[in-house]
Formats: C-alpha cells, sequence, structure tokens
C-alpha cells in the first residue's frame, strides 16, 4: 500500500519526516516504495529546517501565512492556524498533486500533534478540501495526543486537542489514535524522548505497508495482506501496535521435520509478539469495543504455519471478540517473528470524551476570567477619570 503523507506542525512534520525514513529503508531493503510523496507544512520556518528527510525544496517542505506570522508561528491558536490553511490550501494542494506518483497512492495520511497551534488547525482544513476532491482515496488522519505534563500545564492544550479531533473526525476515513504519554521513558531527556516516540510511532506501518507491494517471490505471502485488506479494515477511531520475538538464532541444518517442542515453541513466539503488539497500543482503550481488527506476522518461511496462524487469529478475537479479523503473513529472511496489529471501528473512547469535557470547562472558565478582567479594567479607567491627562482629552485640550 502507498501513502501520500503530509505532516502539520512541528510534531506532525517531524512524524512525516519519519515516513520519508521508513519509505528509504524500504526502498534500499526491500526495493518498494511506500510513500508517494512526504511533506511537512508549518507557519514556522525554524521547524521547517530541523527536518533530515523530507526534501528541502518550497514545495516539499512548504511554509504558510509568511505574511501574517513572519515565520515565526501561530503560538498555539489553532483558529490562526485554521484560518492561514484556508487561504493557503491551493498551495498546499498543488505540490502534494505535483509528486511524481500521486496517481499511484492509495490513500492519504495527515498527521498533526493536537495540542499545537498549525497542526491543529490546519490538518482538519486539508483533510476536509481531500475528502471533497478525491472521494476514492480514502484520507486517514495521524492525531498524537499531548503528554500529561502539556494538559497540566498549558491550559489551552485540552481546548487545541479537542477541536483539532472534532473538525477532522467527519472528514477522516479513519483517526489513528496517538496517545504520546504510553511512549514517554522518564530516564530519557525530552529531545531522545520525542525522536524516540517519532520513530515507534512510524515503525508499526512499515511491515504492513511493504507487505502488498513486494514482488519477490520469495517475499510473498501465502496469504497477501494488500492496499484492499487495509482499506476494508480501517474505519473511524484506530489504535495499532507491534510486538517482536526473538527466534533461536543457530538451527541444525539436517533437522528438516521439528518434533512437538519446537512446534509449540514457534507457536509461544507468536503468542508472545502478538501480546507485545497489543500491550503496545498507540491509545487505551477497549478492545471489545472495536469491530474491526487485522494483524500481519512476518516472520521466515519456514516459521510459518497454519497452526501459528490460526492461534494468532483465536487470541486476536478473545481480545476483540466483536471484530472482523483480516490477516496476512509476510515471509522475511530475519531471526525474528514480527506481528502487527490495527484495531479500528472503535466505538468506545474515554480520553476523547474527557478533553471534550475539560474543554467546556475551559471556555466556561475563560468567559468568567474575561468578564471578570473587564470589569477590572472598567474600574481602572474610572478611578483615573479625575487625573489630567498629558496628552489632552478626547477635544485636544
Amino acid at each position: 500500500m502507498k501513502l501520500l503523507v503530509v505532516g502539520f506542525g512541528q510534531c506532525g512534520g517531524r512524524i512525516a519526516d519519519e515516513f520519508a525514513r521508513i519509505n528509504e529503508r524500504a526502498r534500499s531493503r526491500r526495493g518498494v516504495e511506500i510513500v508517494t510523496g512526504a511533506y511537512a507544512v508549518n507557519t514556522d520556518v525554524t521547524d521547517l529546517s530541523g527536518l533530515s528527510c523530507i526534501k528541502s525544496d518550497y514545495q516539499h517542505r512548504i511554509l504558510i501565512g509568511n505574511r501574517k506570522t513572519g515565520g515565526h508561528g501561530v503560538g498555539k491558536i489553532n483558529e490562526l492556524g485554521a484560518e492561514i490553511a484556508k487561504k493557503d490550501s491551493d498551495k498546499i494542494i498543488d505540490a502534494m498533486k505535483s509528486t511524481r506518483h500521486f496517481y499511484e497512492t492509495d490513500a492519504f495520511l495527515l498527521i498533526a500533534g493536537a495540542a499545537g497551534g498549525t497542526g491543529s488547525g490546519a490538518m482538519p482544513i486539508i483533510a476536509q478540501i481531500l475528502k471533497q476532491r478525491y472521494q476514492n482515496k480514502p484520507t486517514y488522519t495521524l492525531i498524537v495526543l499531548p503528554f500529561e505534563n502539556e494538559e497540566k500545564e498549558e491550559a489551552r492544550t485540552n481546548f487545541n486537542t479537542a477541536t483539532c479531533f472534532k473538525a477532522a473526525y467527519p472528514f477522516s476515513d479513519a483517526v489513528f489514535l496517538i496517545d504520546n504519554q504510553r511512549y514517554i521513558q522518564k530516564d530519557s531527556s525530552l529531545s531522545n524522548n520525542v525522536a524516540a516516540i517519532n520513530k515507534l510511532i512510524a515503525e508499526p506501518f512499515y511491515d504492513v505497508l511493504c507487505a502488498g507491494e513486494v514482488k519477490k517471490a520469495k517475499q510473498v505471502g501465502t496469504r497477501v495482506l494488500d492496499g484492499g485488506d487495509i482499506i476494508a479494515t480501517l474505519n473511524g477511531l484506530t489504535t495499532l501496535g507491534y510486538g517482536v520475538s526473538q527466534l533461536p538464532i543457530i538451527r541444525l541444518p539436517f533437522k528438516q521435520k521439528r518434533d512437538f517442542r519446537e512446534k509449540s515453541t514457534e507457536t509461544h513466539k507468536g503468542i508472545q509478539a502478538m501480546d507485545q503488539a497489543l500491550s503496545s497500543l498507540s491509545i487505551d482503550c477497549d478492545l471489545t469495543h472495536s469491530f474491526s481488527a487485522l494483524y500481519l506476522v512476518s516472520a521466515p518461511r519456514s516459521e510459518m504455519s497454519m497452526s501459528l496462524v490460526s492461534e494468532l487469529s483465536e487470541y486476536l478475537s478473545e481480545i476483540a471478540p466483536e471484530a472482523t479479523i483480516r490477516y496476512g503473513d509476510y515471509p522475511r529472511g530475519e531471526t525474528t517473528i514480527k506481528v502487527t496489529t490495527i484495531l479500528s471501528n472503535l466505538t468506545r473512547m474515554d480520553k476523547i470524551k474527557q478533553y471534550y469535557e475539560n474543554t467546556s470547562l475551559y471556555i466556561q472558565k475563560e468567559k468568567e476570567s474575561r468578564k471578570s478582567c473587564e470589569v477590572g479594567i472598567k474600574e481602572l479607567i474610572d478611578a483615573g477619570a479625575k487625573v489630567p491627562s498629558l496628552i489632552g482629552d478626547d477635544d485636544g485640550h
């Protein structure tokens, strides 16, 4: 499956940069293209300068709203980010259309951090335009939720997150929700944390996108998971994760037929990888409310078996009993079993409801604060009414 990826704001741009990186890896190691184009859109020129894999020309690193912001961002005011995106939307869409393999794109993936200004404001605007112009191509959004400390320290964070999600959801065929807090390593520096998190966000897409694009016979699975399967699975609120189990590095060449103990170990390693994938899902949620799911098992061809696939399917169906499950295998010459899992069509998401509730409280507090401020200013002006003015009164005296 081929994606056209656009990152908005600092967070979205950096994750889009990771997608450009995994596309380079897919091209060099597997001989396939999984990203037809990677773009970063921002109102801050410094953020665009900090990318490493997205092409550095103005058509791939797209600066918007320069006359209004002077290239210094929107200061977390996502209404301004949305306003700028509306005015500069043609600039963004034209750049996307200029990509060499635009019409080979299977779907659009738009990425933004929900707490920021440019990303949370601009991304829903472009999602709406793409959904209206290219109805035959799915539009997916990937929304990164803020860290807990951001929610506590920055009052506007909840407002931006709630308004971003509400605006993007109606125009998204699927919304990948990423909870930053689930990836954090508290003993690492902030820059190391952010870089590691961005890689972890992009990595689960790698095998899933590659599996349906490979052409070498030895890499084609018995049950190929292609773009059609992925598109049929993705709908509404979505989470994803992946897990890896290490296989024995050395196997005796004359042992062609493994005994029951080896077969049991193979299944155990697969379940272990599946369990890790489910434990590392991008957001904590009740999977019994998922109605669509898929998994991809990537392993040496010799390790693939119907019993392994059967066990993994049964395990996932126990976790998500209401979900229609699709699956695929992807033979790889590695010494691991890797399982990528996507659960979609989630009908319950308490974390989003919490953002809505917090935003309602925030709006009420803002109204009260504004009113209190206006009263205070009026009292101050009234107190100085009899003090002479150095610049004269309204009559010029």
